[in-house]
């Protein structure tokens, strides 16, 4: 059986918010909606489920996002998650320039956790906890300077 990735859904506090700093690191919006129905409540297995939603694609065309802002029910705030939390980690991007993507990224008051590291000369790497808390992984391969 053929299977592909067809996106990662991230629920955000502020779509808008979180809109502006995936498309600034370089991200494009396919299309946006607001969801609800029958159809929702059974897919997403919540009662009344209605959202705001966001498609955004990464310039290869190869990697999808899905970022959605709860009407209802309310949304449910929990603590950031953790690198060493079992469950959904991190959303992690290829960049041509770490440094670069690290400014853009402090431009919406998002930082690295601690710092920016090399792995073993092939990768330049920082998390970052970005829009509502998620974690998102920057690498710079440096094998293509």
């Amino acid at each position: 059986m053929p299977i592909k990735l067809e996106n990662v859904g991230i629920a955000v506090r502020d779509l808008e918010a979180a809109i502006a700093f995936f498309t600034d690191l370089g991200l494009t919006v396919l299309g946006r909606d607001t969801v609800s129905g029958d159809w929702a409540d059974t897919a997403v297995g919540l009662d009344g489920n209605h959202a705001r939603i966001a498609l955004l694609q990464t310039p290869d065309g190869e990697g999808r996002l899905e970022l959605f802002e709860y009407i209802h029910p309310d949304a449910i705030e929990t603590e950031p998650t953790q690198p060493n939390e079992i469950g959904m980690h991190r959303v992690a991007f290829s960049v041509d320039d770490i440094d670069a993507a690290l400014k853009i990224a402090a431009r919406h008051g998002c930082h690295p956790l601690r710092g920016v590291a090399t792995y073993r000369d092939l990768y330049k790497l920082s998390y970052v906890r970005g829009p509502s808390g998620i974690l998102v992984m920057l690498a710079e391969d440096l094998t293509k300077t």
